[in-house]
């Protein structure tokens, strides 16, 4: 008997959410944080599984699951994950126990709501990941956007409700344009099946509206630049969890949705724009690294610091090539680990100081020594050095940007430069030097619970920089069939 083991990771977190919800008020807070770390935990390990049982060997959708949703319009509840999404369900899911955790002690109001919100939130972005119809995937994109939304402008800082509206007005345009190209799809095909649409033969002027549609929906949750001004804003307001999720997983999404839907629906407009997408991928990997070297707050820095990782995502996809894909397929999965790991840092600091200002700073490691050295280890990781996870995915697609063209290859290698930079300046302010500040020499080092959550994503930044072939031996199969679909004329 097989498990419907996608439904399971979709909607234990949503169900373990809507318990936590119904504990009520504050005064059942240690109820609440329980059965939000067990429906965390439960969530998590219905995904072992995926892995575990996954095919390297075949392109397929596997673990499918499809009944009849809405019979008029042709809608189903299909759900299936190749190489592409299944490392990504695993990463959604370990990085909800993870935010759990950090939320232990330090939310103090709103309790079984706050732990509800993530819950639901992890369980939607599963079901994104999963969703092999149109209409479903649709629902699951725009549904996250909610607990999200709410994370922000509830247990936000002082700006809250101005950056939780930006967000939400941002996303939700280019989400708006996402649906006219999905009922195009559904006029020329009478399908919502993704993968039927991969199958479309649609004549190239279409194909580059559609392609500007997806690309509006998808930038924007990127964010590529220039629709990436809603970012610092939210990742400074939200609470650490919600910065975590927000680098962690909702910046997948928009990167995620290139695959699945503008590069084999639209693979000649794809051709036709590569030059735009590559020009506006080195503009954040380039400008915005600069822009990250000038910021004064650590929230910033790393929000900043995001973008520029991410333009590199766009890059490798973009190239079209097996190399460069699936080094910003790794890039993604190791941005997961590094930028939760950079927030979570910040958070511990904040925590204690309620300050995120570099210059609040200095001789942290004289009080903290525990924290100060896996704090340089996530630093270091998001300056791309080598054995750490940050440097497989930077590599991998640098290589294949010097084959496409030298200059571009160049131009993309200077991340690795810029990238030191701010970071190693950010740490060296913050860790190095005096103490100078009166509440620094106050400060006590990681807990018990915190040193755990950060030993953990240590483990996963250093695995997946010594070792990255459990992440890349299940790409390859899938990744081929991708560029098949995209080398293939379709007017």
């Amino acid at each position: 008997m097989s498990y419907p083991l996608l439904s399971l990771a979709i909607w234990i977190p949503v169900a373990a959410g809507i318990i936590v919800l119904s504990t009520g008020s504050d005064r059942n807070a240690g109820l609440a944080r329980i059965l939000a770390l067990a429906g965390a935990m439960l969530g998590f390990v219905v995904t072992l599984p995926l892995y575990v049982g996954f095919d390297t060997t075949t392109a397929a959708m596997q673990f499918v699951e499809s009944s009849v949703w809405i019979p008029n319009f042709n809608i189903h509840y299909r759900l299936g994950v190749d190489g592409i999404s299944v490392l990504f369900v695993l990463l959604n899911s370990l990085i909800t126990v993870f935010v759990v955790l950090a939320g232990w002690q330090v939310i103090k109001r709103k309790i079984a709501q706050y732990n509800a919100a993530f819950l639901i939130m992890s369980g939607l972005m599963n079901g994104i990941f999963c969703a092999l119809d149109g209409m479903l995937f649709y629902v699951f994109f725009e549904a996250s956007l909610i607990p999200l939304y709410l994370i922000i402008g509830i247990w936000g800082g002082p700006n809250r409700v101005y950056a939780a509206i930006k967000f939400f007005l941002y996303t939700l345009l280019g989400s708006l344009l996402f649906l006219l190209a999905l009922i195009y799809l559904f006029n020329v095909s009478g399908s919502f099946s993704i993968l039927e649409w991969h199958d479309l033969r649609i004549p190239q002027n279409a194909q580059i509206w559609l392609f500007l549609a997806f690309l509006m929906a998808f930038a924007v949750k990127v964010p590529m630049f220039p629709v990436h001004t809603w970012l610092p804003d939210a990742h400074v307001e939200a609470p650490t969890g919600g910065s975590v999720v927000l680098a962690a997983i909702a910046l997948k999404l928009g990167a995620y949705g290139f695959l699945r839907f503008s590069l084999p629906i639209a693979p000649d407009a794809a051709h036709e724009l590569t030059w735009l997408m590559i020009a506006l991928s080195l503009i954040a990997v380039v400008y915005i690294g600069f822009v990250a070297l000038a910021q004064k707050d650590m929230k910033k820095l790393v929000a900043y610091s995001s973008i520029s990782h991410m333009g590199f995502v766009t890059l490798g996809f973009f190239m079209l090539s097996a190399l460069s894909v699936e080094g910003a397929l790794v890039q993604m999965i190791s941005h997961g680990f590094v930028s939760a790991a950079m927030f979570l840092c910040i958070g511990v600091l904040y925590d204690r100081m309620h300050s995120r200002q570099i210059a609040d700073y200095g001789g942290v490691v004289n009080t903290m020594p525990k924290f100060a050295a896996l704090f340089m280890l996530f630093a270091m990781a998001n300056a791309g050095l080598p054995a750490t996870s940050g440097f497989v995915g930077e590599f991998m697609v640098i290589l294949a940007a010097v084959k496409f063209n030298f200059w571009i290859g160049f131009a993309a290698a200077t991340t690795l430069i810029l990238g030191a930079a701010y970071t190693l300046w950010m740490y060296k302010r913050v860790v190095f030097g005096a103490m100078t500040n009166d509440p620094v020499r106050e400060l006590v080092d990681l807990n018990r619970r915190e040193f755990l959550i950060l030993a953990l994503l240590a483990l996963c930044v250093l695995g997946m920089g010594l070792y990255p072939q459990p992440f890349t031996e299940v790409m390859h199969v899938s990744v081929d069939n991708l560029l098949k679909h995209v080398a293939l004329p379709k007017y």
